[in-house]
């Protein structure tokens, strides 16, 4: 055995595609690896990665595949032997599986005697498998945005290859993939190190290529960044560095070998609101921004560089980002000032030139769809300002002629509440005109007051039904108009915020009376609502299986339920009457195939056996306080009560025979069955819980 070492060597990856590919060629790897039987028991394998390379090292290869025996069965012995002799037949099927005729056995099955053979496939070298096998597993990678570099070349991958090492142990592998043959050669750092060549081994390649000024371990240059970031902030006397999960992650993506240096900027830019100047510092120039120990912005930035630079090279670098960031804040300071020489209210009748769809037309008449929607939503729901929430609606998408977004569109609706707060509109429709594309992901928060929900949903419903009308609906994994991202913001505002509204009284609210979109974006919802309970909260498959197919109108209604089925899964009388309730849905459902129908309602007089007779009873019993139960939303209580079913479900099953030839008989144990299920089934569908055995 020996460890194997694969790496490729490209032109700079965009930092948002590299995770997720550094991943997948781990998986792939391992994945042929075990698959072509070149590894035993468990695998120990590490993936590495920089903005100019992907890599894997996997532990304990096997250097050739194990011969495989394996039994095939031939023609049919009348076919194979004439008069007792081999014919030929059986002589094909013999060199076909390379054994002499004399080693063909006859078996026999249920559909008569046959010839075998021991047929032994022998084993390949693992050199000879990765160099067959693993350009295809290259070539699979998924990329956002794939690209050919090579004239009449039919590979296709993010950037062009520029070197490949496969090693085994100390062995090249013959691989071959963009028209290099690999190596045993990397490329260190290329400004550090001047990207000079390093013979590397599996053993020696992160120590070897640190030795280059490459850290290749991703965890371990994060590490690096922010224990940087932290040092370099003490510098700057009372501050800290603003905590930023997704710059840290990029900018580890971004180096290679990563060091930090402290900028300043002029105090008057902090005149400028603080969204504007962190939006500046971060999207715009990969800053990390610096906040007093209050939590107010202070005049400085943190750079991290893809290089290390003595105090002279440093104030050379430090200057050219400061001279570089000041120049942006002149352009957003100018922005701002400028702007708001013509008013919001003044800036609606501009809306009329924004096209917001062809078919839908302008942002103009989709400000006045939306108000009405935001408005019919409010209906029932309890203190909302309706003045705020039409001034926010009238006034929500005029940021979108300003000269501010126009430059720094990720600052769209958060520009427009600042402005308006500038002006004097009124602080609830403010704050909801700030709020009003929030949440932009499952983990964003969503907008802070109920004006603001009412905003946001209304906003994206508009969208998703004008788009599904005009039947632009997401097929397969295409959504251009972020259809999905916008019904995940209305579920998680409807599951976290303070409306209280369904999601049938949304798309009513948005479609109206067209039955054939209602029932389509219901299907929809039913969708990101599955997406929800299982990627925001962490929900098993098989409750929010459960969940769905007892109803889902109300989010925060089913987000309890979920939450309520997991506490109590684990309980054995919960699994048990679980595995019963789908053995009663299944003798249902049977029945009606047979055209078997339960009576309309359980007759006492007619449950002869006492175990049926106990369940009846039980059942009645427990109903009335598992009703109070789920009336108060105590999901978890009145679970446990309906998981007391169980000593007269079981005994149930072990005594009643629920065909029974008597036809009352039947269709009243049939009924009592049906009785239990609708009676117990609200807040759970019990038969999609996946129970051990």
């Amino acid at each position: 055995m020996a460890d194997f070492l694969f790496e490729i060597g490209l032109e700079e990856v965009p930092a948002r595609m590299i995770a997720q590919a550094e991943a997948e060629l781990l998986k792939r790897t391992v994945g042929l690896l075990e698959r072509e039987r070149l590894v035993a028991g468990a695998v120990e394998a590490k993936s590495y990665s920089t903005p100019r390379r992907l890599a894997v090292v996997v532990k304990g290869v096997l250097a050739r595949q194990e011969d495989v025996s394996e039994e095939v069965l031939g023609p049919a012995t009348k076919i194979a032997f004439k008069d007792g002799q081999p014919g030929p037949a059986a002589v094909a099927f013999a060199k076909k599986n390379g054994v002499e005729v004399s080693a063909l056995r006859v078996v026999t099955n249920a559909k008569g005697e046959y010839v075998a053979a021991t047929s032994v496939k022998a084993g390949r070298s693992a050199a000879a498998v990765l160099a067959e096998e693993l350009p295809k597993e290259i070539a699979g990678i998924y990329w956002a945005k794939n690209m050919y570099w090579r004239a009449g070349r039919p590979e296709r991958f993010v950037r062009p290859v520029r070197w490949l090492v496969a090693l085994l142990g100390d062995e090249i592998v013959p691989v071959s993939f963009g028209g290099y043959e690999a190596g045993r050669v990397t490329y260190g750092h290329r400004v550090l190190f001047g990207d000079a060549a390093i013979a590397v081994t599996p053993a020696s390649y992160v120590e070897e290529l640190a030795k280059a000024s490459v850290m290749v371990d991703v965890e371990g240059r994060r590490h690096v960044i922010r224990k940087a970031l932290d040092k370099v902030c003490r510098t700057a006397e009372g501050t800290r560095w603003r905590e930023d999960h997704g710059l840290v992650d990029k900018m580890t993506h971004m180096t290679e070998w990563p060091s930090v240096i402290l900028g300043g900027f002029e105090k008057e830019y902090l005149a400028l609101p603080e969204e504007v100047l962190v939006t500046v510092m971060r999207d715009h120039q990969n800053y990390f921004a610096v906040e007093s120990a209050d939590g107010k912005l202070a005049p400085h930035f943190l750079a991290v560089l893809n290089t290390v630079a003595d105090e002279t090279g440093q104030a050379v670098i430090r200057h050219g980002n400061e001279r570089v960031l000041r120049a942006r804040f002149n352009d957003a300071r100018f922005f701002w000032e400028f702007d708001q020489r013509v008013p919001l209210e003044e800036r609606v009748a501009l809306l009329e030139n924004v096209t917001f769809q062809k078919d839908l037309g302008s942002y103009a008449a989709k400000s006045v769809r939306v108000g009405a929607l935001a408005l019919s939503l409010a209906a029932t729901v309890p203190g909302v300002d309706l003045e705020a929430l039409k001034a926010a609606a009238r006034l929500a998408k005029t940021d979108l002629t300003t000269e501010l977004v126009k430059e720094f569109t990720e600052l769209q609706g958060e520009v427009g509440g600042l402005y308006a707060e500038a002006q004097g509109v009124a602080q609830a429709a403010c704050n909801a005109i700030y709020d009003q594309y929030r949440p932009v992901s499952t983990e964003d928060r969503i907008p802070r007051t109920v004006e603001g929900q009412l905003l946001a949903m209304a906003d994206k419903a508009d969208t998703i039904a004008g788009m599904f009308g005009l039947g632009l609906e997401p097929t397969g994994s295409k959504d251009p108009f972020a259809l999905r991202r916008a019904a995940n913001g209305i579920v998680k505002i409807l599951g976290e915020g303070a409306t209280g509204l369904g999601i049938g009284q949304v798309v009513r609210a948005a479609v109206g009376d067209n039955l054939v979109l209602v029932r389509k974006l219901e299907v929809f919802f039913a969708e990101r609502l599955e997406f929800y309970l299982r990627e925001a909260k962490g929900q098993a498959y098989d409750v929010v299986a459960a969940v769905l197919g007892a109803g889902a109108d109300d989010v925060r209604d089913a987000v309890a339920r979920a939450e309520a089925v997991t506490a109590v899964r684990g309980s054995e009388d919960f699994a048990a009457v679980s595995a019963a309730f789908k053995r009663m849905k299944n003798i249902l459902a049977q029945a009606a195939e047979k055209g078997i129908a339960p009576g309309t309602a359980v007759d006492i007089s007619l449950l002869k056996d006492g175990a049926e007779l106990a369940l009846a009873e039980k059942a009645a019993e427990v109903k009335p306080e598992v009703a109070a139960l789920r009336g108060a939303h105590e999901y978890r209580g009145a679970l446990e009560l309906i998981a007391t079913l169980r000593p007269q479900v079981n005994a149930f099953f072990e005594a009643v025979m629920v065909m029974d030839p008597d036809e009352a008989v039947r269709a009243n144990r049939l009924a009592l069955l049906g009785k239990v299920l609708g009676d117990f089934g609200g807040i759970a569908e019990f038969s999609e819980i996946v129970v051990a055995g």
